[in-house]
Parts: structure tokens; C-alpha cells; sequence
């Protein structure tokens, strides 16, 4: 819940400003990105943050919401601000309204998450070229989820980041069983389906499903698509882990992408190793066709 008096914010026309906010954060404390009741989330840390240094309510638009546990490196939000709000965040000093925003947005963070300080950092403050909304505009989101799947390969320093997969995984299987469900698909066998959105598409393109064994064992999964359904990400890697083991056939994936339907086999991967890593954006010229395009086709 916001600390101020509940105000409308700024609609990004009409002479306001559209701010964009690149941040990070360790999703273990919150319950996920969107604002809930009585519960502590991204959106609620980081809108009450903004509202004790404005001092009015402010609403962000997110490029991608996470689920609870989830973690991002390249998260993108934007924010619009008024020409005097964003002329007034320097106050005396010589910096400017970005170097500003910065600083005095890490200590209302920290006023905010208290013993959770650093859980949430914003790295960087900027103007946002026109037609820039940081969900509508992007281009992709890309994913990255780390599995142990071998007992000596299981780090304790890195097992809130890493799922310990009791079985051992064949990559070569994996790859096999990921690669028919790339390009334009209808995902909803790996959806959950969000309070009140039974016509919502589940229609995305998956540009990447990957599987590779890093330096120190581990597998990393690499999932990027145009944008994901509630849940898509860690459906589709519950699934393909149960190709990998051997508990389903290769082509199990592909089948369950043509069925079109969600069912109890529809197992989710935990939360805590998936992290947003990216996400991209076409050059400034093309951001407002590109988010005119999007709402289109969701809607």
C-alpha cells in the first residue's frame, strides 16, 4: 500500500515527462513484481519509494512482471513526472535531475525496505525518447535459469540461485525437445491464466530455448521471447527437465504445444534460479510504432 494520499499520476502526455528507470533485484523478499494487498512486492517497495520523494502517488509501468521469488538484472520501468517535478529533484545542488534521481532514490529504497536495503537498486535515471513505454515498446525479454543437476555440483553458496535437480540431465535431449516450440506459437499448454484475462492471447514468439552446460557443470537455460504469459517460463522448463531425464519422449513438448491445453503434467520449475537478464528495446525512432503494434496485437 502507498504511504501518500492516493492521487492520479501523470498519463505521459499533456507536457508531462516520461522518465525511464533501469533497476535490478533479489526477488527472495518480495512477493513478486505487482503491488498486492498487505503484501510486500517490487512495485509497492519501489512506487512508495517514489512517492515519499515526490510526495504524491506515482504509478510504474513495468517491462516484464516477475513472479514471487523471481530475480531481475535488466529490469525496465518508466515513470512520468511533471517538467517541475523533474526540474526540481536537484533542488540547490549542482547535479543533474538524473544524477539527482538516482541519489535521492536510493535512500528513500532504503527508508522503505529497511532490513531488505539492496534488495532492489535502480541503476540508471533517464528522459525517455518519444512514444517510449517500457512494456508496449520492447522488442524481447530474455530469461536465464540455472539447474544442478549432478549432487556434486551442488554449491551451498549459490543454492538460492540454483535448482537441485535430483536427476541427471541429457542436453543433447533437451535442445531436441525445445527446438519445435520456437517462432509464433500459441503457448497456452504453459500458461496459467491470470485473474480475469480469459481472452487474453496466449499467442507469443519464442526467439530462444536453449540448454548448455557451463564451466562449473551447472546447466544454464537461456529463454527469450517477444513477451511471456503468467507463469510460460518455468512451465516450459518444468516440461523440458522431464525430457531431459528421461521420464517423457522427446517429442513430449511439441505435443503438449499442440494440445493447447493446460493439465496436471503442466509442472512449474521453482522460482528462485529464474532471473530477467535483458530486455531490448528497436532505436528511438521506432518505439512508439512499436508499442502502437503491441497493443494491438494483445488486445
Amino acid at each position: 500500500m502507498s504511504m501518500m494520499e492516493p492521487t492520479i499520476s501523470p498519463p505521459g502526455d499533456g507536457g508531462f515527462l516520461r522518465v525511464r528507470l533501469d533497476l535490478s533485484y533479489d526477488g527472495a523478499p518480495f512477493n513478486g513484481w505487482a503491488v498486492q494487498p498487505d503484501r510486500v512486492t517490487v512495485q509497492g517497495s519501489l512506487e512508495d519509494a517514489l512517492a515519499m520523494l515526490l510526495r504524491r502517488s506515482i504509478r510504474t509501468t513495468v517491462a516484464g512482471r516477475t513472479d514471487a521469488g523471481v530475480h531481475a538484472r535488466g529490469q525496465v520501468v518508466h515513470i512520468d513526472l511533471s517538467p517541475a517535478e523533474w526540474a526540481g529533484l536537484a533542488r540547490r545542488s549542482s547535479q543533474s535531475p538524473e544524477e539527482a534521481l538516482l541519489r535521492r532514490l536510493r535512500g528513500t529504497l532504503s527508508r522503505v525496505l529497511g532490513e531488505n536495503t539492496g534488495a532492489i537498486v535502480v541503476a540508471a535515471a533517464a528522459l525517455a525518447a518519444p512514444g517510449f513505454d517500457a512494456r508496449f515498446s520492447a522488442l524481447w525479454r530474455r530469461y536465464s535459469y540455472r539447474v544442478a543437476d549432478r549432487p556434486g555440483d551442488w554449491d551451498p553458496t549459490r543454492r538460492q540461485f540454483t535448482w537441485w535437480h535430483k536427476l541427471p540431465l541429457d542436453v543433447e535431449r533437451l535442445n531436441q525437445a525445445a527446438a519445435p516450440l520456437l517462432g509464433l506459437q500459441d503457448f497456452r499448454s504453459f500458461c496459467k491464466p491470470r485473474a480475469n484475462s480469459a481472452l487474453a492471447s496466449t499467442v507469443r514468439e519464442l526467439q530462444r530455448f536453449e540448454f548448455a552446460r557451463g564451466s562449473d557443470g551447472v546447466l544454464v537455460v537461456t529463454v527469450q521471447a517477444d513477451a511471456f504469459c503468467h507463469n510460460m517460463v518455468r512451465a516450459l522448463i518444468g516440461s523440458a527437465v522431464q525430457v531431459g531425464s528421461g521420464e517423457q519422449p522427446v517429442g513430449w513438448l511439441a505435443e503438449r504445444l499442440a494440445a493447447k491445453m493446460r493439465d496436471a503434467r503442466s509442472l512449474l520449475a521453482p522460482p528462485h534460479p529464474l532471473v530477467l537478464e535483458q530486455v531490448a528495446y528497436p532505436d528511438d525512432g521506432e518505439l512508439g510504432l512499436r508499442a502502437e503494434l503491441t497493443r494491438a496485437r494483445r488486445e
